[in-house]
């Protein structure tokens, strides 16, 4: 999984690929990515930000595509629990999955600064806060690790 968000990438391509990765994931699950949440998916990935339920269900009103919060909700409550999206606490927010076909616990940057955030691997995080759960006789069945700091725009601006 590569750092997405504070460096510059062939956006189209992030998009077609998680999107492609998206009904991969679906159908060998039997599930249905519906025009909806198929929809709230790449509205995730091409903002390439976390966003509220509320921007994703003003985009959807735009679109035609539901104006009731359930509509949002749903969708990305389905997204969520099969891995596609996740939801950033601190921001009360979801963002589109970078690597929804890898087994993860995410790791989220967030800058302090103008709330860019980007997805990054951190196996050895994770690990040890597994490992000091399991000291203490506790089972992790979800876990989100967010770190809070300066993005490099920010950082340079700064200077």
């Amino acid at each position: 999984m590569d750092i997405k968000g504070f460096e510059t990438h062939d956006h189209a391509h992030c998009i077609h690929t998680g999107l492609k990765l998206a009904e991969d994931i679906c159908k060998a699950r039997g599930v249905q990515l519906t025009p909806v949440r198929r929809r709230v998916l790449e509205i995730l990935l091409t903002e390439h930000r976390a966003m509220g339920a509320y921007e994703v269900l003003d985009v959807l009103r735009a679109e035609g595509l539901g104006s009731q919060p359930p509509v949002a909700y749903r969708a990305l409550d389905f997204l969520s629990k099969n891995g596609l999206i996740h939801r950033v606490e601190r921001l009360n927010a979801f963002v589109a999955c970078s690597a929804p076909d890898k087994d993860h616990a995410p790791t989220f940057l967030i800058c302090r600064s103008c709330s860019a955030i980007a997805e990054t691997p951190a196996p050895r995080a994770a690990r040890v806060v597994r490992n000091a759960a399991g000291d203490l006789g506790f089972d992790v069945e979800r876990m989100v690790i967010e770190a809070e700091g300066l993005c490099p725009a920010c950082k340079d601006a700064a200077a």
